[in-house]
């Protein structure tokens, strides 16, 4: 089993990030609670759509990145950060399909996108995710990530279902 993982940088790898991005999408919105809020929720097709549309222009080199893992040359997982503020990277729509899943694609997406914030200057790095995804919370945990406030003007409706982590880059 070849597990290899890459920055993103050409049209077709882009494309294969879409593509995850879809699967996992379509993943949520099969395991989305039922008694879960609709309205506002950042997974919303049309929504998501315009992200994927803007990948590109939204995780930029060199402030930003996107990153696939492949398992035997075929996509099976992705990452991706930006800046969020000086010295503080944020990473999303982290998935590893489900034919990726138990080879350690998601913990060596995080290392590697770890390695490359410190190369791009980052001391931090935040994420947000949603309660009901406690299989990914364990890996962020494992990985050395706490639990820290939801920001200054994060929807009072939303709180209870999002939670916020970060963790230090260096030291």
């Amino acid at each position: 089993m070849a597990i290899s993982i890459k920055l993103a940088s050409n049209d077709s790898e882009v494309e294969q990030v879409r593509d995850l991005c879809r699967q996992w999408l379509d993943w949520h919105w099969d395991n989305y609670p039922s008694d879960w809020p609709t309205k506002g929720n950042p997974m919303d097709p049309e929504r998501f759509a315009q992200v994927l549309r803007d990948l590109p222009e939204l995780h930029a080199r060199p402030r930003g990145g996107i990153f696939i893992g492949l398992v035997d040359d075929q996509p099976a997982g992705c990452v991706m950060y930006n800046e969020q503020s000086a010295g503080v990277a944020e990473f999303n729509r982290m998935f590893v399909s489900e034919a990726g899943r138990g080879y350690g694609v998601g913990r060596r997406l995080l290392n590697r996108m770890f390695d490359q914030m410190i190369e791009d200057g980052y001391q931090k790095v935040i994420f947000s995710s949603a309660i009901f995804l406690t299989h990914a919370r364990a890996m962020y945990e494992a990985a050395g990530f706490t639990d820290m406030a939801h920001p200054d003007g994060f929807p009072n409706e939303w709180k209870p279902y999002v939670y916020f982590m970060e963790r230090p880059l260096l030291g």
